[in-house]
């Protein structure tokens, strides 16, 4: 069970996770040696896994394709979706896989250079799986928010105000 420090520090860290140690402390009511064994703690327990910094690609001069694929899969008995789940996140292409409620079975994201190299991915390697029912794939064609960040502000609106 987490403590109301420990969900502090997650907090703190999911924002930023750049945030000093003392800062992380400040803002807890705790001494930094308090802060940094709480989060040790976290990090040997597994609660945090890592710590990724949040890149917008599209300022970056480099080709890359994100899609999310819907699959419909057949369960395995007495092992439910895990087996398949974990066929699926092995591949490189896949950076996340989710079980989903609804009209299918699990969410994939994948990323690749190109919609030929993801659209090869799906025909080759994801939808000849044993057990995948069927795949329906949406490619990402611009990113508005992400993990609570905006990426794409606002768009600018050039045209000339027209008065009454």
């Amino acid at each position: 069970m987490l403590s109301r420090l420990d969900i502090d520090i997650l907090e703190i860290l999911q924002q930023d996770a750049r945030t000093p140690i003392h800062a992380i402390a400040a803002q807890c009511g705790v001494s930094q040696t308090e802060a940094a064994e709480a989060i040790a703690r976290l990090e040997n327990s597994g609660v945090i896994l890592r710590y990724p910094a949040m890149i917008n690609w599209d300022k970056v001069d480099r080709d890359s394709v994100e899609a999310l694929i819907e699959v419909r899969v057949t369960p395995q008995r007495d092992e439910g979706f895990d087996v398949i789940a974990e066929r699926i996140y092995r591949f490189e292409e896949v950076s996340s896989v989710y079980l989903m409620s609804g009209a299918y079975d699990l969410m994939v994201l994948v990323k690749g250079r190109t919609i030929k190299e993801l659209a090869l991915f799906v025909s080759e390697k994801l939808s000849t799986l044993e057990h995948v029912l069927s795949t329906a794939t949406h490619f990402v064609l611009k990113k508005y928010k992400v993990d609570g960040v905006i990426v794409s502000g606002p768009s600018q609106d050039d045209r000339l105000q027209v008065s009454p």
